[in-house]
């Protein structure tokens, strides 16, 4: 069955930066558009970058700090996170879906904890 693992959070300084990293297994991963979300405490999860075929698309309050990648052969999609403010700090989660009328995959999410 489809899993994803995220790793890569953690406790960083405004200003810095961190990458996240999602290994899938169990489906066939280049033929799957992926993703990243997040959710703060008391908030709805929420869009953050995805990656399809040929498409990326990313979040207005990400734009320009975060980027994300695809290594098919590696079944691996990273997001590397630049300029971290507090207000990204939430859980980040990994997802995987084959088309808008397929199934959402998700990962177990990674904490990413920006403060000072």
């Amino acid at each position: 069955q489809v899993q994803l693992a995220e790793s890569g959070g953690g406790l960083v300084q405004p200003g810095e930066s961190l990458t996240l990293s999602c290994a899938g297994t169990g489906f066939s991963f280049s033929t799957y558009a992926m993703g990243w979300y997040r959710q703060a405490p008391g908030k709805e999860r929420e869009f953050v970058a995805s990656i399809g075929y040929s498409t990326i698309y990313y979040a207005d309050p990400v734009k320009g700090r975060f980027t994300i990648s695809r290594d098919d052969p590696k079944n691996t999609v990273r997001l590397q996170m630049n300029s971290l403010v507090p207000e990204d700090t939430a859980l980040y989660y990994c997802s995987a879906r084959q088309s808008t009328s397929s199934p959402q995959y998700w990962g177990q999410g990674t904490q990413v904890t920006v403060s000072s």
